[in-house]
């Protein structure tokens, strides 16, 4: 989106949000008003004399979502061990200077609290951003019971259609669904949990966001997300002509209570809420687009070579050494492939991040020069916040007394670690997160690190000590290690939280070029909050191509495709079609290979060497900032699927289209997205599976791009270039 259009689109914002306060301010006895804007989302809030309100919400389609519910604020505190009442009073609200935030001031009296309830436009486009600030005024300790970041009660009439999107986590494998688009009918209710520690099973976490579409001649709707990686919870009901909800923190296993210091402060987590006119792909370049501008790293973003093509020793597995590392860096560098990313396997032991000195003689810095000299950059896997048993210098030793109190919980007797995984430390405990910024500062400077990556579990979701920041747990239910769940749950991984962005913080301050990766057992921290800390995603930890296409294609309704990583493990391929469909399922974001490509044969050299060449110069600008548009049913193996990215400022595109396994569809029709119906097409076939050819935007919207290929599990890259006659 261009500045005019942006600045265009600012002017009518204002004055629909002049006209919208001037309404509701009239309509409203006794509370103040003021509106808030960007070019997708306008925000009436209204003060109350005792708590604040979002009065409505309107897209720039013009259909305005009412509330009728105030915000619940917290009604009582913990003091001394006593529950005392709270009664909130409005000292103010305020616009800020520069017209970008608005935030309404309450207080208490008894106890002497402060509560900012604040809303800011962080880009021209987008969603508006909200957090809730309670500042503790006593000269001793509160313990304050849930506080909600957002809560809302739309009115709706009941002869409104509704549907309600919601995506999975990629978690350990990618379910059956994973992308839900259900009808909110009367009596609909959906509660979704979102930890880092999602689970497979029947109950599968959310990325901590949802989406209600209006179903209507003109298609428009709202969204919501959470910009947190803790425990968190989003409550979606539709009674009557009410459409309620909740966002914010989990209150199970209650009761949630957190410890404010003296003269401290609490903070919710950040939630953003947003407009949309269109329909749920609208919807989703417009939040992708936001988040690019806002969420994410802008010395990265910038880099003409994100997302990487990376090459991971996990192919090997714990068997790395340095001499197979070594051997893999060289093949990478001549397949054009741009990092070589050390996994598992280098170090000592599970707490002791030093190189295994049979298995890596030389250093991991050693290594790392090796990949420079080639013109790779260096990537390092660590589980930093995992205690073992190795007593070696410099290693986080869960038997050391010194170490113990760190832990979570006390290992039982006779415990050992797993090869890669211990006891998870409690980073919110502050000598426990000195140990972590101390560690990854030395492993970045001493290693050579270009890129960091975290696994395991890395925020503690339950803790057993009564001397962190947290509370103390009422009861814990203490399953196989990491398992761990009590009363203080939510609070513990809430304080684990904010010392995980303020670790990753201070190393992006230090080292601005330093890439940072989140696994976490791949796919089970994807949220907005780590988006905002960290590079790019795993996004599964199954890497087969139909799991590796799923996990994309519900991931990408929410976050940047840029930054959402596929690893590409050994597939069968009997033909080079098969190879190119491996491949090309991994390499619709974030790629990364996950072989040793040393036992490729030289006619699969030459086709990988051909076909990095075009996800470097040809997929990657549009992976980079094209609208992507989800242009087939979700990924089944056994049917076509495909992705479509189409950039309408340079009038270029790109369709990955998937046969399935079965033999009896040797074609499909496509139909595209974002085109200009009355212009017309230069349609390319990368691999000449059909003649070139130009066709109209209207046909190929309408009546669909056609694509046959002869084999079972194979694919097409089929490019769309705008023709511009006279330029």
């Amino acid at each position: 989106m261009n500045r005019s259009r942006i600045e265009c689109y600012r002017l009518l914002t204002e004055a629909l949000c002049f006209l919208l306060s001037a309404v509701f301010s009239g309509a409203i006895a006794g509370a103040a008003t003021e509106s808030l804007a960007t070019a997708d989302t306008i925000l009436v809030l209204e003060a109350g004399p005792e708590s604040p309100r979002v009065g409505s919400l309107t897209g720039s389609a013009g259909v305005v979502w009412k509330n009728q519910q105030h915000e619940h604020l917290i009604e009582r505190v913990q003091m001394d061990g006593k529950w005392i009442p709270v009664h909130w009073r409005l000292e103010s609200l305020e616009r800020s200077p520069n017209s970008v935030a608005v935030t309404a001031v309450y207080a208490s009296a008894t106890p002497r609290m402060r509560l900012r309830w604040e809303w800011r436009a962080r880009d021209p486009i987008g969603p508006l951003e909200h957090t809730i600030t309670i500042e503790n005024l006593e000269q001793q300790s509160l313990t304050l019971p849930l506080q909600d970041s957002f809560t809302f009660d739309w009115t709706v009439p009941p002869s409104v259609r509704l549907r309600h999107l919601w995506v999975e986590k990629g978690a350990g494998t990618p379910s059956a669904e994973g992308t839900h688009n259900v009808e909110l009918a009367d009596g609909y209710h959906w509660e979704g949990a979102s930890s880092t520690y999602a689970r497979d099973g029947a109950l599968r976490e959310p990325i901590p966001w949802m989406l209600v579409e209006h179903i209507g001649p003109k298609d428009s709707g709202w969204y919501a997300g959470i910009e947190f990686s803790g425990r968190t919870r989003l409550m979606l009901s539709r009674k009557g002509d009410s459409l309620s909800g909740e966002v914010g923190l989990n209150p199970l296993p209650g009761p949630l209570l957190t410890r404010v210091p003296a003269k401290g402060s609490f903070t919710t987590p950040t939630v953003f809420l947003g407009a949309f006119q269109g329909d749920q792909e609208a919807a989703g370049n417009i939040l992708r687009r936001w988040e690019t501008r806002v969420l994410l790293d802008p010395a990265h973003v910038s880099d003409p070579a994100y997302p990487l093509l990376v090459n991971n020793s996990w192919g090997s597995g714990m068997d790395i050494t340095e001499q197979k590392a070594r051997s893999m860096i060289e093949d990478s560098a001549g397949l054009g492939i741009e990092m070589f990313h050390l996994d598992a396997g280098w170090f000592r032991g599970v707490g002791d991040w030093y190189p295994h000195p049979d298995k890596f003689p030389h250093g991991i810095g050693a290594l790392a020069g090796d990949a420079h000299r080639l013109g790779l950059r260096f990537g390092l896997w660590m589980d930093w916040t995992q205690a073992g048993t190795d007593a070696a210098s410099g290693g986080l030793n869960a038997r050391d007394p010194r170490i113990r109190d760190w832990l979570t919980r006390d290992p039982e007797p006779g415990w050992k670690p797993e090869a890669f995984k211990g006891i998870t430390i409690d980073i919110g405990y502050p000598p426990a997160r000195a140990w972590c910024a101390r560690e990854l500062d030395r492993m970045v400077k001493d290693y050579h690190l270009d890129m960091l990556e975290h696994d395991g579990y890395l925020v503690a979701e339950g803790c057993e000590r009564s001397d962190h920041p947290h509370v103390a747990c009422d009861a814990s239910s203490a399953g196989p290690q990491p398992w761990l769940e009590g009363s203080c749950s939510t609070d513990v991984s809430y304080h684990a939280v904010r010392a995980y962005y303020s670790l990753y913080e201070e190393l992006r301050r230090k080292y601005p070029k330093l890439l940072l990766e989140a696994c976490n057992d791949g796919g089970r921290m994807v949220d907005f909050g780590t988006a905002a800390h960290v590079d790019y995603f795993s996004i599964t930890d199954t890497y087969d191509p139909l799991s590796n296409r799923r996990a994309f294609y519900d991931a990408s309704h929410v976050l940047p495709a840029s930054m959402l990583e596929c690893y590409v493990e050994r597939y069968p391929t009997p033909r080079l079609a098969t190879f190119l469909y491996m491949l090309r399922s991994g390499m619709m974001g974030w790629c990364t290979l996950m072989q040793d490509t040393n036992a490729w044969t030289a006619e699969q050299h030459a086709a990988a060497r051909q076909a990095f060449d075009v996800y470097k110069t040809q997929l990657r600008p549009l992976i980079r900032d094209a609208d992507l548009y989800h242009i087939s049913a979700r990924p089944d193996g056994v049917h076509w699927d495909g992705v479509e990215y189409f950039a309408p400022d340079r009038g270029q595109g790109v369709v990955y289209a998937f046969r399935g396994s079965s033999p009896d569809e040797s074609s499909h029709v496509f139909r595209l997205r974002g085109l200009d119906a009355g212009r017309e097409y230069a349609i390319h076939f990368e691999d000449h599976s059909s003649p070139d050819r130009v066709e109209k935007g209207r046909e190929l919207m309408d009546e669909g791009l056609k694509v046959s290929l002869p084999f079972a599990e194979s694919s097409e890259l089929i490019f769309i270039r705008e023709v511009r006659h006279g330029r």
